[in-house]
């Protein structure tokens, strides 16, 4: 009989493997009387600070607060959290869930997708709305009056029925994501023509520039709002107008609470502002940012620091009134810094692209309706034939039900009257649709918005700043015992 030796492997050293990879969540209601923590701790991975974001912003939670530190090869973030309605989390499902979500983000799992229902309704999984069965149509355009109704008619004239998608503007750039269906392979390069030549006709402008493209059914999209941020990154949305003003540094001291709220109030109309400096000592690149509070923002600000290839090992986030409050400890994946003033200019300008993209103009209003063929086409053809434009629109579909949520101006960029959005009421009523003017969400402090300009040149160089230590910085480190404190006791759910 032949003996053949081999290594030795202990039986439960794989599962002991598997239980360390696996972030450990808490969602802990006593700490905090206004808000709920949701702790994670896990080993480091790419993108994994995202992920979490990603998931927890699809959940339909607003991020009030957060501090963040991945230095070596693990994570421990602790967010501050409570659902729309200003509510701390309730159910107890929710732990395992943001588990398995993170999990299935990393590694391939041989069950189903956990699913969850938010407090707005909406059924979510790790990666958002299912839409592996639809074909994807991207495009990068100039934005003008009526375009979406213009690519939406070519689409129901094809036979596609569009069954969710999203479509930003900014900056006078439009991108959008349509995931529709059911076209037959063998007629996707001919809707990419007919859409190509819609949003093309408009070539002999000068510095008209725009790309389409239409992708098959395919498992593991990118996030639709990610994907959505890459495309006017790609398309250099952020290369328009002056470059950003640097932050005021008394918002980011320990000074009196009661003083910096009254500035924080007179500020609430500012611009968002962004300051890049390097920390030599530690080899970080420091991101300071002020803006206005509002939901995503958290998720935005990572996409874009995450696509430009920068890894945060420490932040702190936060929000005095209406104004939030960002900082971050950056290197580029290499290991490197920002070192040139275009490289911190371009960060810069990427980073307040991002916050503003999503920003509230105009008048917002929710439609529903039964799904049909060619329903987005009709709705836009009114909204075109009574001068109004879309600045954003974001669509989804659940069962048999059609829902929208679209934000209006006027082609000229004026005020949208109250008898347009009457007479739009009357006329899609007759089609089944129901309209709901929910509020007016014009929102002080915003750049104007421009519907058909053209983005200038990028201004080169950049206003010499003085670089200050950072501000935060020693508090930081001197909080990072404290915080690891709190993850002494953190666990997965059993």
């Amino acid at each position: 009989m032949k003996c053949v030796s081999g290594a030795y492997f202990e039986p439960d050293f794989d599962p002991l493997l598997d239980r360390l990879g696996t972030p450990g969540v808490v969602v802990d209601n006593e700490t905090r009387e206004d808000c709920t923590l949701v702790k994670v701790d896990s080993v480091n991975r790419d993108g994994v600070l995202l992920d979490m974001v990603q998931l927890l912003t699809d959940l339909d939670l607003v991020i009030s607060k957060s501090y963040i530190c991945s230095d070596g090869g693990w994570l421990m973030d602790v967010f501050h959290v409570t659902d729309r309605t200003g509510r701390k989390l309730t159910d107890p499902s929710l732990p395992e869930f943001i588990q398995r979500a993170l999990v299935r983000f990393h590694r391939t799992v041989n069950c189903a997708s956990p699913r969850f229902t938010t407090c707005l309704g909406n059924v979510v999984g790790p990666a958002g709305p299912d839409v592996s069965g639809c074909a994807a149509l991207e495009f990068t355009v100039n934005d003008r009056p009526g375009l979406l109704s213009s690519i939406t008619s070519v689409l129901a004239d094809s036979g596609c029925h569009v069954a969710s998608g999203q479509a930003w503007t900014h900056n006078g750039r439009a991108a959008g994501v349509l995931y529709v269906t059911p076209p037959l392979p063998s007629r996707w390069a001919r809707v990419e023509r007919l859409v190509e030549a819609v949003v093309g006709a408009r070539e002999n402008v000068a510095g008209e520039r725009h790309w389409t493209r239409v992708s098959g059914p395919a498992r593991g999209r990118v996030h639709t709002e990610r994907r959505l941020h890459q495309l006017m990154r790609d398309d250099r949305d952020y290369e328009s107008g002056p470059a950003p003003t640097p932050v005021d540094e008394g918002l980011f001291g320990v000074g009196d609470k009661a003083a910096t709220t009254a500035r924080t109030a007179r500020r609430a109309r500012a611009a968002t502002r962004v300051s890049v400096d390097s920390w030599e000592e530690r080899g970080y690149v420091v991101v300071k940012m002020t803006s206005r509070d509002r939901p995503s923002l958290l998720f935005d600000t990572v996409c874009a620091l995450t696509d430009m290839q920068y890894v945060v090992f420490h932040a702190t986030v936060g929000s005095q009134g209406v104004l939030a409050i960002q900082e971050y400890y950056i290197r580029h994946k290499d290991g490197g810094t920002v070192d040139s003033s275009a490289e911190r200019q371009k960060v810069s300008r990427c980073l307040v692209a991002a916050v503003e993209r999503r920003a509230t103009h105009g008048v917002r209003v929710e439609v529903h309706a039964a799904d049909r063929s060619g329903l987005l086409s009709d709705f836009t053809r009114v909204l075109r034939e009574h001068g109004l434009s879309l600045l954003r629109v974001e669509l989804k579909r659940h069962r048999d039900e059609a829902f929208g949520v679209f934000y209006l101006d006027t082609d000229t960029g004026g005020e949208v009257r109250t008898e347009a959005l009457r007479a739009v009421q009357m006329r899609v009523a007759e089609m089944g649709i129901s309209l709901d003017v929910v509020k007016e969400t014009k929102a002080p402090g915003w750049p104007p918005v421009r519907k058909t300009s053209v983005p200038a040149p990028p201004v080169a160089g950049q206003q010499p700043q003085e670089k200050p230590r950072p501000s935060l910085g020693s508090l930081l480190w001197s909080n990072l015992e404290k915080l690891s404190n709190n993850f002494n006791y953190i666990r997965s759910p059993a």
